[in-house]
């Protein structure tokens, strides 16, 4: 069993062998084996970045992105842990989409946000355009999550239901693109 001491745990990806942590308000991305289990001595130290709250990898090109709940996602290189503030979504003081979660699919990075009005943004990682923003039905309240599937819809984890504002429940959502 692998243990992090001492630092909220805000976020988990792996590529190959090597797995990468994102703490609570640390700066720093800590490597694991995941055949040992063994923490590495290589840490990543990502200057500037202050709240990281999720990470996922880009297995394409080899590419982590971390949510900042600084309205920033940083892209680190897992070859040479070169880093760059990659897409800033405004600045933080006046930020009305808040980097909640990510999740990864072939070249589309999603981004939640359950800032002010719950939504999911999808962006290409070849060159950050912003692809479409994914609509939400007016009761969800609390968007915990977003994946891509592979026919093209998109899977929601969120609280609020047409019957209930406080259940939560995954829902599918169909045709629910607004292409940008």
């Amino acid at each position: 069993m692998l243990y992090v001491v001492g630092d909220v745990v805000r976020g988990v990806t792996y590529l190959d062998n090597i797995m990468y942590v994102v703490c609570y308000k640390s700066s720093t991305i800590r490597l694991y084996n995941t055949d040992t289990l063994s923490r590495l001595r290589v840490v990543i130290n990502v200057k500037g970045m202050i709240l990281p709250c999720d990470i996922v990898v880009c297995r394409h090109d080899r590419q982590l992105y971390v949510a900042d709940e600084a309205c920033c996602i940083w892209r680190v290189s897992v070859d040479d842990h070169s880093y760059v503030k990659w897409l800033t979504l405004s600045s933080a003081c006046t930020c009305t989409f808040h980097v909640y979660t990510l999740s990864m699919t072939s070249r589309h990075l999603l981004v939640t946000s359950s800032w002010l009005s719950p939504a999911v943004r999808q962006y290409s990682t070849t060159n950050k355009e912003l692809l479409c923003v994914v609509q939400l039905s007016q009761y969800v309240e609390d968007l915990c999550h977003a994946v891509e599937t592979t026919h093209g819809t998109f899977v929601i984890g969120h609280q609020g239901t047409s019957q209930d504002k406080v259940q939560y429940v995954v829902s599918e959502l169909f045709n629910n693109k607004i292409l940008i």
